[in-house]
């Protein structure tokens, strides 16, 4: 399965699966569209299947979880490249392009 093919389908088990629980489809594709990758699709789907949560709102905060981890983990990525670009200078010092 290609990566769109493979997103579309996280997309389609997660409304789905809303769906299933008794949500409107329109829910699902607000939590869809703000989780976004299809990791955190199937994160939420996961949640979904193993909490059985009991509201809109549990579904909800589940999310922004989600979203946070989500960002936590971009900004630790985005650190450790800056780390390793200074340590490289450290180490190389400035390269003359010329």
């Amino acid at each position: 399965m290609s990566a769109p093919e493979s997103w579309k389908a996280a997309y389609r088990d997660l409304l789905e699966t809303l769906a299933r629980m008794g949500y409107p489809v329109e829910f699902g594709k607000v939590i869809a569209r703000n989780l976004g990758s299809e990791k955190t699709m199937r994160r939420m789907t996961a949640y979904l299947h193993s909490a059985k949560p009991r509201s809109a709102e549990e579904i909800a905060d589940e999310m922004l979880a989600i979203m946070s981890d989500r960002d936590r983990w971009i900004e630790k990525k985005e650190s450790e490249q800056a780390n390793a670009a200074y340590n490289r200078l450290l180490n190389e010092g400035f390269q003359d392009q010329d």
